[in-house]
């Protein structure tokens, strides 16, 4: 029986495994990739840093669309403001603004009684005509 002798002790070995991390970590960074892009909903603005702070002029005349009170819309080329328009037409005005100088700055300007639905709506027409961002215009602050 020379086989059993005094148990031996061995050392602990104070590791982290950190394979089972790594996974965790992987899997937590696909499932965030996937779903990010499904949270972001709405219409990109660039919104000034200041409410004091004015546009920057560039080289080509701004396009500005205008929403009364009642409703109608507006357009304005290089000052010129024009009758009331259909949003349709707006839409395939700016179109073609847009493919001839696709720097042109969009502005909206849009009473203040006016629906918050038809100023989004308005933005959305006028980023499916290919307006890369599209400005709010406002009043500055007294």
């Amino acid at each position: 029986m020379s086989g059993f002798g005094p148990p031996i002790k061995k050392k602990l070995k104070a590791e982290i495994n950190v394979v089972p991390l790594i996974d965790v970590m992987l899997v937590l960074l696909i499932v965030f990739m996937i779903a990010a892009p499904m949270m972001t909903q709405g219409i990109k603005v660039e919104l000034p840093k200041a409410a004091s702070d004015p546009v920057e002029s560039k080289d080509d005349e701004p396009i500005t669309v205008s929403i009364k009170a009642d409703g109608t819309y507006y357009i304005d080329l290089a000052g010129n403001p024009e009758a009331p328009r259909p949003i349709a037409e707006i839409k395939s005005i700016v179109s073609k603004v847009l493919k001839e100088k696709p720097n042109t700055p969009v502005f909206v300007q849009g009473d203040k009684k006016v629906d918050y639905g038809a100023v989004v709506n308005l933005m959305g027409e006028l980023k499916q005509a290919g307006a890369p961002s599209v400005g709010l215009i406002t009043e500055p602050a007294r």
